[in-house]
């Protein structure tokens, strides 16, 4: 899947009118929760969500979205995304990442670079993949890692997702472990901690992750993204015409285009179909409307106008 194109950035709104997104690079250590907390209180509103859970470990690009770019966020989530990891094989781990306890392993000091690379290869395209014990999954109206952290793990089933990319960027060999430093580009619901596991499973030395950091989530990138500190000293959104141009194909509408869709109403498909998701602009750039585009129609996914 290729990237959409880049929009120029335009002037950025700043609180209290702000109602757009915000690319945050999130820190170590802080939940996604935290950091929706922390804009929250910088943009003075609770109208505020996040497209995407990052785990306390990871970092990198958390998409932020302010007011009515809230109801962006169920359409962002379900974009490609990137990440750079590291995975250490010869340990296995209760939450397959570092902030578990080890639970076994075997060395990985013979691991090969042509083995290690078959085992790559087969953890790319379109793969099953069973999520992690402890994830945000929910079975039976609970999440997953609740019951895990009760004693009473789930037994989770495996689902389809897309790994784009697989790429070894280097590796590293300390007695019997091996540290892969890996890039990943892959689809929504995509575990990079169920990766790290599953390649250590296939190589028969156990694995886990020890380094997240989210690069890219659709049209975001972490060039974009701004720390916790700096968005303290100049709190500033991506306004939402400029942020829905960054994620989807866009359809330049007539003024009577742009007034049947603000209330409802379906079009007629554009001259050239897009595909999926497009963001629809009355004459003077207004963001009016998500549409899709399905049966000869053009209906409206969330208006905004």
């Amino acid at each position: 899947m290729t990237p959409p194109a880049r929009e120029p950035k335009g002037r950025l709104k700043s609180a209290p009118e702000a109602s757009g997104l915000v690319i945050v690079d999130k820190p170590g250590g802080m939940t996604s929760h935290d950091v929706v907390a922390r804009v929250r209180r910088l943009a003075g509103t609770r109208k505020v969500g996040h497209a995407g859970t990052l785990d306390p470990m990871a970092t990198g690009v958390l998409v932020i979205g302010v007011e009515k770019a809230t109801r962006l966020l169920g359409y962002l989530t379900l974009t490609e995304k990137a990440y750079a990891a590291t995975i250490r094989l010869g340990q296995s781990t209760s939450t397959d990442d570092a902030e578990g306890e080890i639970t076994g392993g075997a060395t990985a000091a013979g691991v090969s670079a042509e083995t290690l690379a078959q085992a790559v290869a087969g953890l790319t395209g379109e793969i099953e993949q069973v999520p992690p014990a402890v994830s945000a999954i929910k079975v039976g109206g609970q999440r997953a890692y609740r019951l895990t952290r009760a004693g009473a793990a789930p037994e989770l089933k495996s689902r389809p997702v897309t790994v784009c990319e697989f790429t070894v960027t280097g590796t590293r060999h300390d007695g019997d472990l091996l540290d892969v430093d890996a890039t990943v580009r892959c689809s929504s619901g995509t575990y990079i901690r169920a990766l790290a596991r599953d390649l250590g499973a296939a190589l028969g030395t156990g694995g886990h992750l020890t380094r997240l950091r989210r690069t890219r989530v659709g049209g975001y990138r972490i060039g974009d993204a701004r720390t916790l500190e700096q968005l303290a000293g100049q709190f500033e959104v991506l306004p939402l015409a400029q942020a829905a141009a960054a994620a989807f194909p866009s359809r330049t509408l007539t003024a009577d285009e742009a007034r049947r869709l603000a209330h409802g109403g379906r079009l007629a498909v554009a001259q050239a179909p897009l595909a999926g998701l497009a963001a629809a602009y009355a004459p003077d750039g207004t963001l009016i409307a998500l549409v899709i585009e399905e049966a000869g129609q053009a209906r409206p996914l969330v208006v905004f106008a």
